[in-house]
């Protein structure tokens, strides 16, 4: 008895020192799978748009929350870190680790930028996210940012946009010559074919310049974003639609080398959280617009659509330029081929349901038998 009994404290005290150097060794590799990170986010959105400066806060929130707060990312408003529109500049620049803008931002950079968030005459909200997803659209886009030091995530969609805000009221395209206008993207080029004036400003500085007249027009998002930056206070005609954005798509930039230095657990917690708030985004949107709207319309707001002959002509100029430059760039014309053909798709499919069954329902309402 004895010596079994010594034989069994032999044993068992191998047997503790082994698991004991096995949680030593576990500890550590479970540390370093799930390190402490910290990241800044640069937004070209001001803080009192709780839609789109609120996608990075909300960005933040999550990221903690499926990371047990060991990723954190801390959000600045434009301004605070980098001007609105230098924001894909910081990323690149690796000032910060990642970006929440509008890609078509930077067309100046290379008009191919404006794919990731609209081209006039494009993709509603749910196209763009087919193309995008399953299209081929994150692939060539990623692609293009290799150049730019940094990789993209679709993170947030404002839905279909407004036309802006007007001095005037515009009637005939010869109405848009001399105009001075703030908007954003390529749409500024198609309009400066039609004798515009294109003026691109953060949303921030959109305000003080259409109130003193630096300015005579202005677009922004929609009735939501728009009541609260005050439009309606300096401008009298509210135009739809935004035929520049059928959906505006807004993308979280992040540098390569903060990006590849993220566990894997992490990376996909990034991409998990950009797209639930791409879809709440349209949802909050689609929520708050419609009473924004009947509030700027009760308050002396002019509500109008573009005259069909303003809209043609501006289309007429879209295809215009995007044939002037796809000969001129590559880049953009390799893209703009893929993209083209997806969006004729696309408007062939809505054509027969979609918007079959939203004009049939459209006129229910226009009877009041809703």
């Amino acid at each position: 008895m004895t010596m079994q009994r010594r034989k069994f404290l032999r044993t068992a005290g191998v047997g503790s020192a082994a698991v004991a150097a096995s949680a030593t060794l576990a500890a550590p590799a479970i540390a370093q799978s799930t390190p402490e990170v910290k990241w800044r986010l640069a937004s070209s959105f001001p803080k009192s748009l709780d839609t789109i400066y609120g996608a990075g806060e909300d960005l933040a929130k999550r990221v903690a929350g499926l990371t047990d707060n060991k990723f954190q990312i801390r959000v600045f408003a434009a301004g605070e870190i980098v001007p609105g529109l230098q924001v894909v500049d910081a990323v690149q620049n690796e000032t910060v680790e990642c970006g929440h803008t509008a890609a078509y931002y930077y067309v100046g950079k290379d008009p191919t930028f404006a794919f990731d968030t609209a081209l006039p005459f494009g993709l509603n909200t749910r196209q763009h996210n087919a193309w995008v997803y399953y299209g081929g659209g994150l692939e060539l886009m990623r692609e293009f940012y290799k150049d730019y030091n940094m990789t993209s995530f679709l993170m947030s969609h404002t839905g279909g946009q407004m036309g802006g805000w007007w001095r005037k009221e515009i009637k005939t395209p010869e109405d848009l010559k001399g105009v001075k206008m703030r908007i954003g993207g390529f749409a500024g080029q198609v309009l400066q074919k039609l004798g515009l004036v294109p003026q691109q400003l953060a949303g921030g500085d959109i305000y003080p310049a259409l109130e003193k007249g630096t300015i005579d027009a202005a677009e922004w998002v929609g009735p939501y974003d728009d009541q609260k930056l005050g439009f309606n206070k300096v401008a009298q005609y509210y135009y739809y639609p935004g035929w520049w954005e059928g959906s505006a798509a807004l993308s979280l930039y992040v540098g390569n080398k903060a990006y590849d230095a993220l566990p894997a657990a992490y990376k996909e917690a990034l991409a998990a959280v950009c797209g639930e708030i791409t879809a709440r985004s349209v949802a909050k949107y689609d929520t708050q617009n419609p009473k924004a709207l009947r509030e700027l319309v009760a308050g002396g707001t002019k509500f109008l659509p573009f005259p069909q002959p303003v809209l043609e002509a501006c289309y007429n100029a879209a295809v215009e330029l995007y044939n002037e430059t796809s000969a001129k760039n590559a880049k953009f014309k390799k893209i703009y081929d893929s993209w083209k053909q997806f969006r004729n798709e696309e408007v062939l499919w809505f054509r027969v349901v979609e918007n079959t069954f939203d004009n049939f329902m459209a006129r229910q309402s226009a009877a009041n038998k809703l």
